[in-house]
């Protein structure tokens, strides 16, 4: 098994020595082949914005970096680690870099037969709000979120310390990972992930004259075929199922209005 770590961090400290901690854990229990992806020695320049990604593909961007070979350990790898420290109250700037320049993939999701391990450490505060959004991410993304681990760390020493409790914690994180690392079936859907795809299947199914790529890509990938309940053909609780039609019906209706005002002709136009 290939797992990908993201590393936010801008130096090895208490994230990255978190992240160690976490891949002796997992070796100790599978043959797991590790390689990780310091932002910080990356070269990947900040999002531009110019829709080039929505409208052409992500082929077309304009910048001439790192993102195409990050892209390919993306989908080389069974499992992306997603690790930050808390800059801010959030992911550092290299996470968030790194983020906007594969947004494209919020409209196209393509993960879901990979799995996501989150990892964030803090002086204080923060984490949850990291891990928060960092599994956003991950799951429209396509991932399926195995574990997550936040860590209050105050700044280390260069012994790089942890308590019993987090070795504990980073030592059940790497189990439920290697878990889903090697379960063949993925686990259903919630709640909020029902209402994203339904959302967004009402929205890319509407626009498919302003944003015609990604209809086109929901189009093929059967996702705008009637009666069809999620991403993946998992079960789908029917309560859910019910709540994310009515949220599709919804965000129909209100995008419907609003190209009647042309807003989104304007919004999509390069």
């Amino acid at each position: 098994m290939k797992v990908l770590v993201i590393m936010g961090s801008p130096h090895k400290g208490n994230t990255y020595a978190a992240a160690k901690k976490i891949e002796e854990a997992m070796q100790r229990r599978a043959a797991v082949e590790f390689e990780y992806l310091m932002l910080a020695e990356a070269n990947l320049s900040p999002c531009r914005g110019c829709f080039v990604c929505f409208l052409k593909g992500e082929g077309f961007c304009p910048i001439d970096d790192d993102a195409d070979a990050i892209g390919e350990k993306l989908e080389n790898a069974d499992g992306v680690i997603f690790a930050s420290p808390v800059f801010g109250m959030n992911v550092t700037g290299l996470m968030k870099t790194f983020i906007d320049r594969f947004s494209y993939i919020f409209h196209r999701p393509r993960f879901f037969s990979k799995k996501a391990l989150l990892l964030s450490t803090t002086g204080a505060l923060g984490q949850r709000d990291v891990l928060k959004y960092l599994g956003m991410v991950a799951g429209i993304w396509g991932f399926e979120v195995a574990a997550s681990v936040g860590l209050v760390t105050p700044r280390m020493g260069a012994e790089r310390w942890f308590t019993r409790e987090q070795e504990d914690e980073l030592d059940r994180a790497a189990e439920l990972f290697v878990r889903g690392l090697t379960r063949q079936t993925r686990r259903p859907p919630g709640l909020m992930d029902v209402i994203i795809f339904r959302a967004q299947r009402g929205s890319f199914d509407i626009l498919s004259e302003e944003a015609p790529l990604d209809h086109e890509y929901w189009k093929q990938q059967g996702w705008l075929d009637p009666g069809r309940k999620y991403f993946v053909e998992v079960p789908v609780n029917p309560l859910y199922n019910s709540l994310g039609y009515l949220a599709e019906r919804i965000i129909r209706r209100r995008i419907k209005k609003e190209k009647m005002k042309g807003w989104y002709k304007s919004t999509y136009s390069p």
